[in-house]
């Protein structure tokens, strides 16, 4: 609230960066615009989190054998921050000084004051600059976890419920996803830029929005509506037409290039305007501001550690083209605990892939597994952790239509084990080289990539996901400028917590019998469905939703959770499966435990990302009532 008691105008947060591999003129974009008070972006992921944390624990062990720590130099030489940040962050530092919106990152990684000290010597560099740059401590909680560990605190993995000891891997390192509230207060104190190492995707959002209208950390409904704000520009192009499944109406307008970044205006009361940078391509409207909002959920609470956001309720209206409101948000304690993530060495992994063309590809793929496991081994087969064959790309014999690569598909061959020397191509009992030896005798139609460095061992990570207590996370503020007081400063803990159990699972209520929706026609639900799949960890999701109302009664009703496995067909493997709905946007949301095989650093799916598992649903044939297909295909 301002001074004169009316409500400070929205705040107007640029996402900048869903990913390490973002487009390196984002910040630029963003920041060379006045109207643009804000601009947040996150750098890392789960999967890249893990190369920094062993990268960091591999610096720490060499400086304790050394006996002395590494130099600002030698740190640099070796940085487990991200740095394709700074290669967004450099050509955008003369538009920062000039028009002055904060910046806000997850980009620190492991090395998250190395980072800021690094941007804070790049604006003096570059502009002469000398920009109130401050970093966020807390999300490096390896000592605090080992310590529970040795106290017998019990920890169970989120996707699997697996206990740490029955993981059965040695932990290198445990990093926690923080709050909001450190970025509030660095803001606070003057800074211009905030550097973090692993705050919660959206935290960047709510600590900008609780900074601009000086809320308080138990305005539970307002800090809810800035966390479903942040949520949605976090991936960045992703709620202005990236992954879009109505991509072909942006192709067929020429809006498909350059997708805009999205702007969320936040409110004093916590609602926000969805838009985007003008005079770009992309589209903001409800449908992808719905894909976006069911995009890595677990079910109808939104979980953080400064607030619970409640999702069933959550309204869309189109004010104008490109300008989404978002309302009805209401928020709830956040629990005492914050998700942690927990990196191992997992081992060594490889990978072969033969080419197969032509008729009778199921028993080409027998003849080839079965000369590839007499290659390799018994002996040698049974120390692998995981060995998958995989025919990729093959729907049925509908064969000799198109060209040649179009009818050609891709045999791989994907394996692990804890020890390196079982792939060393160089010796006559390692995996590649015992493949190698099946070329000359393989079936008709068989071919081999010129590019075989995937074969040779590369190390992976397990990750296992787990929650830790809050305040064993030194949660800090540090500035490198001067202000009232150059210690550190501590970041309280939430007013009050709330313990959640399980989300609610629910089946449709009152169901309408399918028949009275007249004659069907057998077509893939994704003529009438849209719909927005990811990962969290090894779990996987999907939001499913449609167009019309009566669409949405009819979905409702079909789309019961087992229908749902049917559709998933072979690819469920039995994992748990939750339910639920949001009316107001038409959706129906699922849940799959366990679904993804320990997730991206160490699965051995391609589609690892759950990225896929949305489009896949929406290819699958069922019965569809004819006066939903009259209307046009999506």
């Amino acid at each position: 609230m301002a001074s004169n008691g009316i409500p400070k105008r929205a705040l107007r947060v640029g996402g900048a960066s869903g990913g390490f591999t973002d487009r390196v003129a984002a910040i630029s974009r963003l920041a060379s615009d006045p109207a643009v008070d804000a601009i947040v972006g996150d750098w890392l992921s789960e999967n890249v989190m893990t190369g920094y944390g062993a990268g960091k624990e591999k610096r720490t062990q060499l400086e304790k054998e050394r006996g002395s720590p590494f130099s600002f130099e030698e740190k640099l030489q070796n940085a487990n921050y991200a740095s394709t940040f700074l290669q967004c962050f450099e050509p955008a530092i003369p538009d920062l000084k000039r028009n002055g919106a904060k910046l806000v990152v997850n980009a620190g990684a492991n090395d998250t004051e190395l980072l800021a000290e690094v941007v804070k010597r790049m604006c003096m560099e570059k502009e002469c600059w000398e920009a109130k740059v401050a970093w966020v401590e807390g999300d490096e909680v390896t000592d605090q976890f080992r310590d529970l560990v040795s106290q017998g605190h019990e920890f169970k993995n989120l996707c699997d419920g697996r206990t740490l000891q029955e993981w059965s891997f040695e932990p290198l390192c445990a990093q926690a996803y923080l709050g909001s509230l450190g970025i509030s207060e660095a803001l606070k104190q003057g800074a211009d830029i905030v550097i973090c190492g692993r705050v919660s995707d959206a935290a960047p959002t709510i600590g900008l929005s609780a900074w601009w209208h000086g809320w308080k950390s138990d305005e539970w409904d307002r800090m809810a509506g800035a966390l479903v704000a942040g949520h949605l520009i976090e991936c960045s192009a992703f709620i202005t037409g990236g992954y879009y499944s109505g991509f072909k109406d942006l192709m067929r307008e020429g809006k498909h290039l350059n997708l805009g970044f999205p702007i969320a205006e936040v409110e004093e009361s916590g609602e926000c305007i969805i838009t985007k940078e003008p005079n770009t391509g992309g589209i903001v409207n409800t449908e992808t501001v719905t894909s976006q909002l069911v995009y890595e959920i677990s079910g109808p609470l939104y979980l953080n550690s400064d607030v619970v956001a409640n999702l069933e309720d959550v309204l869309l209206t189109q004010l104008s083209p490109n300008r989404v409101r978002v309302s009805g948000i209401t928020g709830l304690p956040p629990p005492p605990t914050t998700r942690v993530g927990v990196t191992a060495h997992g081992g060594y992994q490889a990978e072969w892939h033969f080419y197969l063309v032509g008729l009778d590809m199921r028993e080409k793929m027998r003849w080839m597994e079965e000369q590839a496991r007499n290659a390799i081994g018994e002996n040698i087969m049974s120390k692998f952790s995981c060995l998958k064959f995989q025919l990729l790309g093959y729907t049925g014999e509908g064969v000799g239509v198109g060209t040649q690569d179009g009818n050609t598909a891709d045999f791989r061959i994907f394996a692990q084990a804890r020890e390196r020397e079982l792939f060393d191509g160089t010796k006559p009992d390692g995996f590649a080289r015992r493949l190698y030896e099946t070329v000359l005798q393989s079936c008709p139609g068989v071919s081999r990539p010129n590019d075989l460095r995937q074969s040779a061992p590369k190390p992976y990570y397990e990750y296992f996901v787990t929650l830790i207590p809050q305040w064993v996370c030194n949660h800090r503020v540090h500035l490198l400028f001067p202000a009232s007081s150059s210690a550190p400063i501590p970041i309280p803990l939430p007013s009050e917590t709330q313990t959640y159990g399980p989300q609610r699972s629910y089946e449709t209520s009152k169901p309408i019998p399918l028949s009275t929706f007249g004659p069907t026609t057998l077509a893939p639900l994704g003529y009438i469905a849209l719909s927005r799949s990811g990962d969290k960890a090894s779990d996987a999701n999907i939001g499913l939703f449609v167009r019309r109302e009566d669409e949405y009664e009819w979905l409702r009703s079909f789309l019961t959770t087992d229908k749902f496995k049917e559709l998933l067909g072979k690819d469920w493997k039995g994992g748990r499966i939750d339910r639920f709905e949001m009316r107001n946007l038409c959706v129906v949301h699922f849940l799959i435990k366990n679904h993804l095989d320990r997730g991206y650093n160490s699965g051995s799916g391609v589609d690892t990302l759950a990225k896929n598992l949305g489009e896949w649903i929406r290819c699958r044939r069922v019965e569809v009532p004819d006066k939903f297909l009259e209307r046009g295909r999506i």
